[in-house]
């Protein structure tokens, strides 16, 4: 494969030497850390997951959480021994990691036989999983958030399909006094899930507002570390005609920026917040694709 094939469109290969496995990543340092310090006022800690159960929707393809529990009351019930009057609980958990509050790992999407920072495909195995690029390779995450509140620049909830652009991007940084820099985590909010978990029925996972194919690139150009949204996918579906999957083509495998999907961002919305130091660290599971994450707004 030649080396045009490789750079016919914009990427941060080699970026940061040809053995990195961090990504964007690497755009947070020390000055990022303690800029974002600063920005703590109140101290209020807000969690922006999901709750994860058995009830926590997810698309067809994967299975849900299940729930066992190993040791309970009911043991005891039944004559369990409680040497010295001493009880204890405890229950394994079996699910996917790419459901509810998750991060995508920079060896989750590829296209044309590449990964991010030129890695090939055959260092993704099913008997191995990831031997690039996995989820433990992620460093965390400690840096300033960045919220682009969407639904109030449309005054509503966004509608399936509804493309959140470049220029909508901007205008709610213009509106917010903001600028985009690097290591930053910027986090959209569309209202794509609140309206999902308001009507208690099942979830389209095929249609919902997102980011296009500029908006993502112009981000993943500032240097943003990581990007998140109150969706599915962070992109918006269906894609436009003719591309699949184009964002996270574009800042997984392109520009190796992780993405968060199903963040719960309503509790940080009604803050009135847009600044805030952002917290985040992934299950370091060998050769994982992905993993639950319960990242942290610190006002």
């Amino acid at each position: 494969m030649s080396d045009d094939y490789i750079n016919h469109r914009p990427n941060a290969w080699a970026r940061w030497g040809a053995q990195d496995e961090a990504g964007a990543l690497n755009h947070i340092g020390a000055a990022q850390v303690l800029r974002a310090t600063g920005l703590v006022r109140t101290g209020e800690v807000i969690r922006l997951a999901q709750p994860l159960s058995k009830r926590t929707p997810v698309p067809g393809h994967r299975s849900g959480l299940q729930h066992f529990m190993g040791r309970d009351g009911g043991d005891y019930a039944a004559g369990a021994g409680r040497p010295g009057g001493f009880q204890f609980a405890e229950d394994t958990v079996i699910m996917p990691l790419h459901i509810g509050t998750h991060v995508d790992a920079l060896c989750h999407a590829w296209c044309d036989g590449r990964l991010f920072n030129n890695y090939r495909e055959n260092t993704m195995r099913s008997t191995t999983g990831a031997t690039r690029l996995g989820v433990d390779k992620m460093p965390p995450a400690v840096t300033r958030g960045l919220l682009i509140d969407v639904v109030a620049l449309r005054g509503r909830t966004l509608a399936d399909g509804e493309v959140v652009s470049l220029a909508d991007i901007q205008a709610c940084l213009a509106r917010d006094g903001l600028r985009v820099e690097p290591g930053d985590v910027v986090l959209l909010h569309t209202g794509w899930l609140a309206a999902n978990l308001a009507h208690q029925g099942p979830v389209d996972f095929n249609a919902e507002p997102g980011i296009d194919y500029e908006a993502g690139l112009w981000l993943a150009q500032q240097d943003v570390a990581m990007i998140g949204a109150d969706n599915f996918a962070v992109e918006v579906l269906p894609f436009a005609q003719g591309t699949v999957f184009p964002v996270h083509q574009c800042v997984i495998r392109d520009y190796g920026i992780p993405l968060i999907e199903g963040l719960q961002l309503e509790p940080l919305v009604r803050t009135g917040r847009r600044e805030f130091l952002f917290v985040a660290a992934a299950l370091p599971i060998v050769g994982a694709t992905g993993s639950p994450l319960s990242p942290l707004a610190v006002l």
